[in-house]
């Protein structure tokens, strides 16, 4: 076992760090403020190869790994974890279409993701229908060469301003073999979106609600066959657990180090924060959460790259601990600062806010829970 980067992942940790101080980290408290989504900064990213990162070479995507994305996101969410978590969800339906759909999709859609040219959403929930995805009721119709697509999903990242929807549909009976994975694009009649979420944290992406109302999509953006979208979907939220896991890697890092600055250069009682052993030690165990947490990413990463048969049960464990820890971090480090934690001026509370999300999205930790004690039960 090798933990040490490759040249390779060196460089692009780099280019990410790089990329985060310089574009990301001078401008989150401004975006999160004015609720800004920087669609300017993320055609930025998609030129270093930030929106297809592992999509295929020949329609522009980076080709990398799992676990390439894993420090990519790190890297990135240290500037600024909502704009990060945005480019992980268009990854994964980039990834989605380039994985499953067919050559004439492909070639169709993705040398316009990967510049980011297009913007796309991932649409699974619904407003009945969240840990339950297979339960999902948005119907799509065959009427000839198209799909009539009646229902409403919720929660939506990107919803509004993105261009390119990949849509997880039932096309036949109840359950998850009936459902399929559509494309719709923005300006489809009968395609229409609720109001802006307001939200706690995540403020630098749009949230709405995406509607259906006999909206005719051709056949031909179906991805792969009917009946297969929800495996589809569940393949990607593997990913998209390592990306979340890394996401809050990165922002709980960035509380660590904000908490040991701090603790450097306040005073109190006559001496410096940092010479108190109870503050010592509780940097420490935050500092040791935090390295647990990436080795635990990183190691389901590499299971998901190398087909490992416990890689969903890996991808699994370690959001969960990896966003548990992460929240865990932030919160810590606010305390360590006090009042001041609370205000605007510290990155903080908007850190705080902005990954206490994690522990819901690509699936609650609870249901993480319960993939892992399955597979723990698997004969």
């Amino acid at each position: 076992m090798d933990f040490d980067l490759t040249e390779d992942q060196r460089a692009i940790e780099d280019a990410a760090r790089a990329f985060s101080a310089a574009e990301l980290a001078p401008n989150s408290a401004r975006w999160d403020e004015d609720k800004h989504f920087p669609v300017d900064v993320l055609k930025k990213a998609a030129e270093l190869g930030f929106a297809g990162l592992y999509v295929r070479e020949d329609v522009g995507g980076s080709a990398l790994s799992r676990l390439d994305a894993s420090i990519v996101f790190e890297a990135l969410s240290y500037g600024d974890v909502s704009v990060a978590a945005f480019i992980s969800i268009h990854n994964m339906a980039s990834w989605m279409i380039d994985r499953f759909g067919g050559e004439d999709l492909r070639r169709r859609f993705l040398p316009k993701l990967t510049s980011m040219e297009l913007i796309a959403s991932y649409c699974l929930t619904e407003p009945g229908s969240g840990s339950d995805a297979a339960a999902l009721k948005t119907t799509a119709v065959r009427d000839g060469d198209h799909y009539v697509l009646n229902g409403s999903k919720a929660f939506i990242s990107g919803a509004g301003t993105s261009d390119v929807y990949v849509v997880m549909a039932r096309t036949g009976g109840a359950g998850a073999k009936g459902v399929s994975a559509i494309i719709v694009e923005k300006d489809t009649p009968g395609l229409s979106f609720g109001a802006q979420e307001k939200k706690m944290g995540w403020n630098a992406q749009p949230t709405a609600q995406v509607n259906f109302d006999d909206c005719r999509v051709p056949v031909e953006n179906r991805i792969g066959e009917e009946g297969e979208g929800f495996k589809f979907a569940m393949a990607g939220l593997d990913g998209g657990r390592i990306n979340i896991a890394s996401c809050s890697l990165g922002g709980a890092g960035l509380a660590l180090d904000t908490a040991k600055a701090y603790l450097e250069t306040r005073n109190q009682f006559g001496q410096a924060l940092k010479e108190f052993q109870g503050l010592q030690w509780r940097l420490a165990d935050m500092a040791t959460d935090l390295d647990a947490a990436r080795l635990m990413v990183r190691r389901a990463a590499h299971a998901l790259d190398h087909k490992n048969p416990k890689a969903t049960q890996y991808c699994a464990m370690a959001k969960r601990f990896a966003t548990d820890a992460g929240f865990e971090v932030a919160n810590q480090a606010l305390q360590l600062h006090g009042g001041y934690g609370y205000l605007r001026d510290y990155p903080l509370e908007r850190i705080v806010r902005d990954l206490r999300v994690h522990q819901i999205l690509e699936g609650t930790n609870e249901i993480m829970r319960v993939i892992t004690a399955r597979e723990l039960f698997r004969p």
